[in-house]
């Protein structure tokens, strides 16, 4: 929340680590009295930026200023039509909608904005805390997917006796199987290249599974081919 609200004014920077702890003693102080929770909220945010907020100052004046009606003169809010609090806040909150980014982050990444958008019907049509964890949820499995994806691709010239072996994604324990069967598809005189330019990432699991069979393939005449120097400066290099 706070990263969005400094995007919306130039003045000072959020300053993370205080405010955390400054919710986390707040939200002591409020169970200790039998208060609810509490938490940043983007909306009185903007709607004090809106108003030319230029300093913390702000945020603390809105709360005594609540507290002070609340304490003085509750009678006075029963007057205010809680119709009318909904339709600013539902107002407010559609200014902080960003179409041209939602544009712009849908170019480049479609299921970023599929997650906004299931987090957004779910929040407005079911309740705040699910469509957070829903929200949650399906971004730890996009997460998930992307960190155990690998794709690879095969490619062989019998003329040369050659093989090359394209891996993009990420090559983690989770694919050794697919690795493994790929290797030993190679046939045993071939010589294997393989490029890993596309790799986001490798273990060691899957570095080692290429350095034994290269000793193995080694030893029944083929040969595997890796530019070693080139990945020293993305991954921890494994001696073959």
């Amino acid at each position: 929340m706070s990263r969005w609200v400094d995007q919306l004014h130039h003045g000072p920077r959020t300053k993370y680590n205080r405010e955390l702890l400054a919710q986390g003693v707040g939200n002591v102080l409020c169970a200790l009295l039998g208060g609810v929770p509490m938490t940043g909220v983007i909306v009185r945010s903007s709607a004090n930026i809106d108003a030319g907020a230029r300093s913390r100052a702000s945020t603390i004046l809105h709360g005594l200023w609540i507290l002070g009606l609340v304490a003085c003169v509750p009678w006075v809010l029963a007057f205010v039509p809680m119709a009318s609090l909904a339709g600013i806040l539902v107002y407010t909150g559609f200014k902080l909608i960003n179409l041209k980014a939602i544009k712009e982050l849908w170019k480049a990444d479609k299921s970023e904005v599929l997650i906004y958008a299931a987090t957004f019907a779910v929040i407005v049509g079911e309740d705040l805390l699910i469509g957070v964890l829903v929200g949650v949820t399906l971004s730890a499995l996009k997460l998930l997917y992307k960190f155990t994806r690998l794709s690879m691709r095969m490619e062989e010239d019998l003329g040369k006796s050659v093989n090359i072996l394209h891996l993009e994604g990420a090559a983690t324990f989770i694919r050794l199987p697919q690795l493994a069967a790929a290797l030993e598809s190679v046939p045993a005189t071939h010589e294997l290249h393989v490029f890993m330019d596309n790799l986001d990432y490798i273990d060691h699991a899957c570095f080692d599974l290429l350095a034994t069979w290269a000793k193995r393939h080694q030893a029944q005449g083929g040969r595997l081919v890796i530019d070693w120097d080139t990945l020293h400066a993305r991954f921890k290099p494994l001696a073959v």
